[in-house]
C-alpha cells in the first residue's frame, strides 16, 4: 500500500512561488483567470496567438504588483507548442501548473463549411492533446505538476435551443464536440500521469455574461439554481483550488461551475 504524504504547511490553497502557465489569457474566461491567478503569488505566464493583447493584460497586472509574463504561441501548430515549452522551461526552470484555456472558434453555424470544422479540430482537439502531452511529459519527468482544462457545460449536456429562439443566436456543434472530448481526455491523462504524481482535472463553466440579449439572459438565468449567469470572478476560485495542494488527492474530475444548470 502506498503511504500517504505527511501534511505540511504547503498543503493549502496557496500558489505562491509556483510557475503557472495559462493559455488564452486575454479572452472571455482568460482575463478573469489571469486576474485571480496573479493575486495568488504565483509567477504567471500567459500564452496565446495575440501576444499584444496578452502584453496589455500582463502590464495591467504588473502595475498591481504581480508577476506576469506574456508569450506568443499558436495551439494549432505543434512546432509552436514545443517551442513554447522549451522557451518557458529554459527561462523559468519548470512549470508547476498548466491551464488549458486557449480555444479557436472558426465555426459560426451548423451549416458552416467543413473547413471550419477541420480548422477548429487543429486547435481544440489535436492542439489540446499536443500541449497537454508536451507539458505533461515534463511534469511526469519531475513527478510533480497539475493540469486544469477549461471545458464547458456544452461538453456535458445537449443544447437547449429554446434559449436561443428568435434571437439570431445558435449553439455551434464543434464546441460541443471538443468540450465533450476534453472531459474524457482529462480522464485519460489523469490515469496516464497519475502514477508519476501529476494531477489532471477539468472545470466546466456555464454561461458567462458578455452582453447577450436580455431575453437570452432572462431565459438562461431561470435555468440556473442561482438565477444568474457567471461573471469574471466565478471561475478563478475552482481553478486555484485544483492547482493547489488543497486538491492534492483530486484528479480525473470534471467540476461544473454553472450555478446549478447541469444539476437538474
Amino acid at each position: 500500500m502506498t503511504s500517504t504524504p505527511a501534511a505540511t504547511k504547503e498543503s493549502t490553497f496557496s500558489l505562491a512561488g509556483k510557475n503557472i502557465l495559462l493559455t488564452g489569457g486575454a479572452g472571455l474566461y482568460g482575463r478573469g483567470l489571469a486576474a485571480r491567478l496573479a493575486k495568488t503569488g504565483a509567477q504567471l505566464i500567459l500564452a496565446a496567438r495575440n501576444v499584444e493583447a496578452l502584453e496589455q493584460v500582463a502590464a495591467e497586472e504588473r502595475a498591481r504588483g504581480h508577476t506576469v509574463h506574456a508569450r506568443q504561441f499558436d495551439q494549432s501548430d505543434e512546432a509552436s507548442i514545443l517551442r513554447l515549452r522549451d522557451d518557458v522551461l529554459a527561462e523559468f526552470g519548470q512549470v508547476d501548473g498548466l491551464i488549458n484555456n486557449a480555444v479557436a472558434r472558426p465555426m459560426k453555424s451548423a451549416s458552416a463549411p467543413l473547413s471550419d470544422w477541420e480548422a477548429s479540430m487543429k486547435t481544440n482537439a489535436t492542439g489540446l492533446f499536443c500541449i497537454t502531452r508536451a507539458f505533461g511529459d515534463e511534469m511526469a519527468r519531475r513527478r510533480a505538476g497539475c493540469i486544469v482544462n477549461i471545458g464547458s457545460i456544452q461538453g456535458m449536456v445537449g443544447p437547449d435551443f429554446s434559449l436561443y429562439s428568435g434571437l439570431n443566436m445558435n449553439p455551434i456543434p464543434d464546441y460541443f464536440f471538443h468540450k465533450g472530448g476534453m472531459v474524457n481526455l482529462t480522464r485519460f491523462f489523469a490515469a496516464h500521469y497519475g502514477p508519476q504524481g501529476v494531477r489532471v482535472n477539468c472545470v466546466s463553466p456555464g454561461g458567462f455574461f458578455e452582453g447577450q440579449p436580455p431575453a437570452f439572459v432572462e431565459r438562461y438565468e431561470r435555468a440556473t439554481f442561482l438565477r444568474r449567469m457567471a461573471d469574471s470572478d466565478d471561475l478563478g476560485g475552482p481553478v486555484i483550488f485544483l492547482l493547489s495542494e488543497a486538491a492534492r488527492y483530486v484528479t480525473g474530475i470534471n467540476l461544473p461551475v454553472d450555478g446549478g444548470y447541469t444539476a437538474h
